[in-house]
């Protein structure tokens, strides 16, 4: 007889007192994704020259870690004829008028060189060749390279198509390659930072353990980057019962970047900003190549195209200056399928049928195949589960089209969202002296938090969205040189750590002693008077956030009642994080991930009952404040904990406008 889910059997390794084990470095990289990658493959290049010892932990293993671990069907960032201004202005357009455009413009000048460099690792580019499409494998075949001049083949003119079900190991290789075997660990998850017991405000390393063995680490370092994605299943998820752990972004980041750094006092930015992604129904497939490649068009149930015949939604914002771009918003494009919904004219569809029979008009047979492959490529490339949808649901997507729908929420600052950490920016004339961070030696270090030697990249740099995987690897290089800069500029300097090695390993594992303590209290692991399973956990954090904190349950419509309630939860589930516990090292992983997802969305609630108006429209509203206001919120909303204190701390910043507008009369 199979067991009932609560009667499971532990999945991890049994736990038991761990051994500690004390490293030292100088430049510690924690994470594992695309900007950790490519802040490795940067760093190892300056730190090699300057005698700097460099090390980089991984809570998974390198090649199927981050957000591009299934694969990716394209770049979503690649200038090429495009100017960096231009750049600037599509992210800024797109993210309802507030970022840093001074970190967007500085990313979009170096970008092409990440991707250039994947080409030459071995990632297939498509290319166009004599007006046809060719995929990456014949373009390779016939050498044919973008970075030696070939036309990329664009699905939108800031995309490029890629054969990409490798693209991360191929990147991981590298940034292992460049590392050596003796300057990396996989399986290990930071759970905390640390502060120096002798200066103020100055990282001093970090804590954590391994997923694989009963070890707890202790790492000290000179300068540390942080680079763990951004958080996901910290709203419950559309997908209930069997389909639990489909999320479109992946199920393994918990927003260990933002609490990571935030409870060390690294001022947070924009953490109210999330991103709501529009997906197949179900199965999470994505959309931009059918919309961009195949130029296909959503409707309503009666066939209509919404974003025509809702134009007028778009009038309010258009007289405030925004969604005045040839592309509109992405939160108000799903403000008008909102309000389909909503009157009755769902379900909302993508019509691939349409699609494919008007480019079928104009290919030969073989073309037409080829077309219908690279269709189902799209998701086989990144989201196989939803070409599984597909086929046990018998769509052809040339015959019928398929429901598509908003999702949870999730936060991240590297996709079409911009919430994360504020950072400096680059120690130039033409950026704003609000925007460069000056440290303890009078310097101006680029990617570096307002907390000395604490440095982030990809989804943790906040106020700057749309840098994908390529601009992720790309900022990951910055930082990583800055951070190298910052270790020779401190090369003196020795951390001290004030907490004791037998103090963190009783903090890291106290979820499997509060286990021991109290586990022959019940017959059932998962019920007991005394502690809380991270499952449990995790449900109810979940349900809180979705019904008071702008959920799927609300049409992600929230106020400041509805929020005063959320946080009263908020705060009892903090008391009880205090119980959880763990059965074996999988659990005490999943503990430690729930405990970061209840710091990150706290900020996240925090900052949008701050800020007193509702900016993105459909990712969320604020029923008490649905219009924009510019007159007080033009600006930045930025958070700060006291790690003393133990208080946050919220406030304005403002923003400053560098690239002019080309909408300006």
């Amino acid at each position: 007889m199979p067991k009932l889910p609560i009667k499971e059997e532990p999945r991890g390794l049994p736990l038991a007192e761990p051994e500690v084990v004390e490293l030292e470095t100088d430049a510690l990289i924690v994470g594992g994704g695309m900007a950790a990658c490519g802040a490795a493959f940067e760093a190892v290049r300056w730190a090699d020259k300057y005698g700097v010892k460099v090390l980089l932990v991984d809570k998974a293993a390198m090649e199927r870690s981050g957000a591009v671990a299934p694969g990716l069907s394209a770049i979503n960032t690649y200038l090429g004829e495009n100017e960096p201004d231009d750049y600037v202005r599509m992210v800024r357009n797109d993210l309802m008028g507030i970022v840093r455009e001074d970190l967007i413009f500085d990313l979009g000048r170096h970008v092409d060189n990440s991707v250039h460099l994947f080409e030459e690792w071995g990632l297939p580019l498509w290319v166009m060749k004599d007006g046809k499409r060719l995929d990456g494998a014949k373009a390779k075949a016939e050498g044919l390279a973008v970075r030696n001049g070939a036309q990329p083949v664009r699905s939108g003119r800031w995309q490029i198509m890629i054969n990409g079900e490798s693209y991360k190991v191929i990147v991981a290789e590298a940034a292992k390659n460049a590392l050596g075997e003796d300057r990396y660990i996989e399986r290990l998850f930071i759970v905390k930072l640390l502060l120096d017991a002798k200066e103020p405000n100055r990282i001093a390393g970090a804590v954590g353990f391994s997923t694989r063995e009963n070890k707890v680490y202790i790492i000290k370092a000179n300068g540390v980057l942080v680079a763990c994605g951004g958080a996901v299943n910290v709203y419950r998820p559309r997908s209930t019962g069997e389909g639990m752990g489909r999320a479109w972004y992946p199920v393994w980041n918990a927003g260990s970047t933002y609490a990571l750094c935030a409870q060390v006092g690294a001022e947070m930015t924009m953490m109210e900003n999330r991103f709501v992604p529009t997906r197949f129904k179900d199965g999470y497939g994505p959309v931009g190549a059918w919309f961009l490649l195949f130029k296909a068009k959503a409707t309503n149930a009666k066939g209509e195209d919404y974003c025509q015949t809702n134009a007028a939604m778009l009038k309010p914002y258009q007289d405030r200056g925004y969604a005045l771009g040839s592309v509109i918003p992405t939160c108000l494009r799903n403000h008008m399928m909102l309000r389909e919904m909503r009157e009755g004219r769902g379900p909302i569809y993508m019509d691939t049928a349409t699609a494919l029979k008007t480019t079928f008009k104009e290919l030969s047979k073989a073309e037409q195949k080829q077309l219908e492959a690279e269709a189902w490529e799209d998701f086989l490339d990144m989201c196989p589960g939803q070409a599984n949808l597909w086929a046990c649901m018998n769509i052809k997507p040339e015959e019928k089209g398929s429901e598509i729908m908003p999702t949870e929420p999730y936060l991240l600052g590297s996709h079409s969202g911009c919430c994360g950490i504020w950072v400096s920016g680059p120690d130039e004339d033409w950026v704003p002296e609000e925007y460069k961070i000056k440290a303890d030696n009078g310097k101006v270090y680029n990617r570096m938090t307002t907390v000395n030697g604490l440095f982030t990249a990809g989804d943790g740099v906040g106020a700057s969205g749309h840098k994908f995987s390529s601009g992720s690897h790309a900022e990951g290089r910055i930082a990583g040189k800055q951070l190298i800069r910052w270790c020779v500029d401190h090369k003196d300097f020795k951390p001290t750590i004030k907490e004791t090695p037998e103090e963190l390993k009783k903090m890291i594992y106290q979820p499997w002693y509060t286990y021991e303590q109290y586990k022959d209290e019940s017959t059932d692991p998962s019920v007991n008077p005394n502690f809380i399973t991270p499952r449990n956990f995790m449900f109810r954090l979940i349900k809180h956030t979705d019904e008071y904190g702008g959920g799927c349950a609300t049409y992600y419509m929230t106020s400041e009642a509805m929020l005063k309630v959320g946080f009263e939860l908020l705060d009892m589930l903090e008391e009880d994080s205090k119980k959880l516990a763990a059965r074996d090292l999988h659990e005490l992983m999943r503990c430690w991930e729930q405990y970061h997802r209840l710091w990150t969305v706290r900020l996240h609630m925090m900052h949008i009952e701050f800020r007193k108006e509702s900016r993105y429209p459909g990712f969320y509203y604020r029923a008490d404040y649905l219009g924009i206001d510019d007159s007080k919120w033009r600006c930045f909303v930025n958070s700060k904990y006291d790690p003393e204190k133990k208080e946050i701390t919220l406030f304005k910043r403002p923003y400053i406008q560098i690239i002019p507008d080309p909408y300006a009369p």
